[in-house]
This record gives C-alpha cells, sequence and structure tokens, in this order.
C-alpha cells in the first residue's frame, strides 16, 4: 500500500516531528515570537511608536500588530497616549519582571554600592547584565543633577564604543568578538580589517586597566566608565557603569571616574563572595 503520510506526519510517525499539529504549533509559536518583536521596538531613544512605525519595523501587517497591541493594552503590558494615540511600554511590564529582578543576587548585592558611588562622584551610576549579545541595565541610581544621564532599567546596549559593552567583550573568545562585529550584531559603522585590529586591542587595554571609557565616543554629549563584577570563579558576570554629561567631566575627571568605578565593582565583587582580579 502507497502510504499518504505527508513528510511532517512521517517524521512524527517516527517519533521526530510534529505530526498533523505541527502546523498549530508553528502557528502558535509565531505568533509569540511576532508578539516580542513587536515589544522590542520599544526603546528608551523611541519610548512612543505608532502602529505604522510598528509594522515597518517587525514586518508584519498593520492589522497583526493592532491586533497584538490590543492585547498588550488590556494586559497593561503598553498603554496609549492621550494626546498622540502613539503606544509606549506600559507598568504591567514591571509585574512581569519584577520577580525576576527581585531574584538577582547582583542586583541585590550592588543596590547600596550603587547608591555610594552616586553619593560620592554626583554621577549616575547602573548595574549592567551580559545577555550573550547586548548589555542590559537592571539598576539605576540616578544622579541628583538637574541634567544627568539616565540608563532605564531594561535599556539595552550594542554599541561596540559603550562603556559596559566594551567590558564584556573584552572578556570574550577574540573569535566571538569578531563575530559580533562582523555580522553587525555590536554597532561599528564603518569597520574595516585596520579597525578591528585597533579594537582588538582596546579591548586587551580594558583587562590589563580593569575599566573601559567611551568619551564622547557613542555620543558626543555623553561619557561612560564601567567596570567588571566577577563572581567566586573569577569570571565576569556584570558591569558597574558611570554615564554622565560630557560637559561635566574632563579628561582627569574621566580618569578618576573609572578608578572610582573600579573601586565600586571591586566592592559588588566582594559582596558576591568573588575574588577581584589582579
Amino acid at each position: 500500500m502507497v502510504s499518504t503520510m505527508t513528510p511532517a506526519q512521517a517524521k512524527d510517525a517516527n517519533g521526530n516531528g510534529t505530526g498533523t499539529n505541527g502546523g498549530t504549533d508553528a502557528k502558535g509559536a509565531s505568533v509569540v515570537v511576532n508578539a516580542i518583536a513587536v515589544l522590542r521596538t520599544f526603546t528608551a531613544d523611541e519610548p512612543l511608536l505608532g502602529v505604522t512605525e510598528i509594522a515597518n519595523r517587525v514586518g508584519m501587517h498593520k492589522s497583526s500588530v493592532s491586533r497584538i497591541l490590543a492585547t498588550f493594552e488590556q494586559e497593561n503590558l503598553v498603554e496609549r497616549d492621550p494626546e498622540t494615540k502613539r503606544f509606549r511600554l506600559g507598568l504591567g511590564l514591571i509585574a512581569v519582571a519584577g520577580p525576576l529582578l527581585a531574584e538577582m543576587e547582583e542586583r541585590r548585592v550592588a543596590y547600596p554600592v550603587l547608591r555610594q558611588l552616586t553619593e560620592q562622584t554626583g554621577e549616575t551610576s547602573a548595574l549592567m547584565l551580559w545577555n550573550g549579545d547586548e548589555a542590559v541595565c537592571v539598576e539605576q541610581i540616578a544622579s541628583h543633577h538637574q541634567i544627568k544621564h539616565t540608563t532605564p532599567l531594561g535599556a539595552r546596549y550594542r554599541d561596540a564604543m559603550s562603556a559596559s559593552v566594551q567590558v564584556f567583550l573584552s572578556t570574550l573568545p577574540a573569535e566571538r568578538v569578531r563575530e559580533l562585529l562582523r555580522s553587525g550584531t555590536i554597532t561599528y559603522p564603518g569597520l574595516d580589517d585596520a579597525g578591528l585590529e585597533a579594537y582588538e586591542a582596546r579591548l586587551q587595554d580594558v583587562g590589563r586597566r580593569g575599566w573601559a571609557g567611551n568619551y564622547g565616543e557613542s555620543s558626543m554629549d555623553e561619557v561612560g566608565v564601567a567596570a567588571p563584577v566577577r563572581d567566586h570563579r573569577g569570571d565576569v558576570v556584570a558591569a558597574v557603569l558611570i554615564p554622565a554629561p560630557r560637559f561635566r567631566v574632563s579628561k582627569e575627571q574621566f580618569e578618576s571616574l573609572g578608578e572610582a568605578c573600579v573601586a565600586a565593582a571591586a566592592k559588588v565583587t566582594t559582596r558576591l563572595g568573588g575574588r577581584t582580579s589582579s
């Protein structure tokens, strides 16, 4: 007898495929992926977005985006601006992320150190974690100055010149760093072979010096310094970051901020039961 099973069903008969429910499962998975993509279009730089903007960025039809946003709005994951009718992320996300943030030991032990660092320097301090291909802010203590640089919780950084990104990249194998840069996952506009070599040398210097700096290289109005936090194995598990307005930080003060950042990161390392790098 000739089999009339489809390839997907045949695979399922051998225990390896999705079977007759494969289409349903795939459709359900794609809906979740699309919903996540919609959420990720919102950034600290562009917190308000319209349906058309989101649809263009995720490559979906506007009607599909509207349905996703309507569901999110019901759950308070997004909210609509009453004047522009555009969307922003909603407070419901905090309820979702709250248990995760509360569980993060790095965040818990770093908090008092960050408060002390902000009091000492007068500038914003933040704790960054590495998410495989980006640095993510999980805690922040804002500067008391009226003009300051802030790093919202959940903000993601993929700029090669970002101080925290430099810290994390300096711990990765050279091949992985090249892969992230050449693929554009970590952004470095106009990168060529010579520039790649220079950047790799820069990361080596970060490792030797113990902190990374960004003196107006990502944005001419901002500076940043970051230093690694290590666990009991000596692995880098986080970075302490100090972002500040450039006009308030001279080159000499920049070095001082770097040293203060290293000291704060060492305190967090100790509180985690880790050992600071020699």
